[in-house]
């Protein structure tokens, strides 16, 4: 009975992991699709410019937020041990007081549809705002909200363990107070690395953290329209991390914590 026990367990963890051709261990959910983009941060030094772009500033973006977004500059996003590292600092800088790094796949790679997971650890603090987040490729000429946003994960340090999936549309969106999500209580986000995703299809978008299903928001509920459902059209990827803001400063900024960092073991994206 004891060996039948064990080659059951044997068959049990099979069925829930298997291996990509280039020997990436899979999810089962992401075990039924192709894996068509990756990042597995595996080479130290600047982040891939193949695959990554930056996004630079300190004009608040559009929340008042209080950093300066740097580029190609290792003190805020950089590849070491394994894992990609997007640290915000306390430091004057173009004439901010914090700077920090804002990385997109924007001109790089989209996408329309598939499954985008990440799996990361975030940083604690009050005045801390990480992200993990999609904007419409329409947002250059459109302009946001009618691009339509897609925030695989957002977490504000006041907040701790408050795990955000949103979708914000020109009809739904939190300038109006109308976007549509949902949060998850994580107890460990700031200490142990967990798995972000969303499985994005024409009709829905589905919620992930460690591939259990926590919200999902459906074309037929919110409308066909563009300006309801702006989601059947490439998208790209931004990581980053904030420093206070309208949300994440909402409880001011502790001045006395700084540097933090998002640490990001991989990114991935299957269709």
């Amino acid at each position: 009975m004891k060996y039948l026990l064990t080659l059951l367990m044997g068959a049990l963890v099979v069925s829930l992991a298997c291996k990509s051709p280039d020997g990436i261990v899979l999810t089962k959910s992401a075990a039924k699709r192709k894996l068509v983009w990756a990042d597995e941060f595996d080479k130290a030094g600047l982040p891939d410019s193949t695959k990554w772009a930056y996004e630079v500033g300190g004009n608040g973006w559009g929340n008042n937020e209080r950093q300066f977004y740097t580029a190609r500059r290792l003190d805020n996003a950089r590849v070491e041990n394994g894992k990609l590292v997007i640290e915000a600092r306390k430091e004057p800088f173009q004439g901010k007081d914090y700077t920090s790094a804002r990385l997109v796949t924007q001109g790089k790679t989209t996408w329309t549809y598939g499954r985008i997971e990440a799996k990361a650890k975030l940083p604690a603090g009050r005045g801390t705002w990480p992200a993990i987040w999609m904007l419409g490729k329409a947002s250059a000429t459109t302009g946001w909200p009618m691009c339509g946003e897609i925030d695989i994960m957002e977490h504000v340090g006041f907040d701790e363990g408050v795990i955000h999936g949103t979708v914000h549309t020109e009809a739904y969106n939190h300038a109006k107070k109308t976007e549509k999500g949902k949060a998850v209580t994580i107890s460990d986000v700031t200490t142990a690395f967990h798995l972000y995703a969303i499985e994005w299809t024409a009709d829905q978008i589905d919620f992930f953290v460690d591939d259990q299903k926590y919200y999902s928001v459906r074309k037929a509920d919110l409308g066909a329209a563009e300006a309801q459902w702006p989601f059947d059209q490439p998208f790209f990827l931004i990581l980053n991390v904030a420093v206070g803001g309208n949300w994440g400063g909402q409880k001011g900024v502790d001045e006395t914590i700084w540097p933090r960092r998002m640490d990001v073991e991989y990114v991935r994206v299957y269709q």
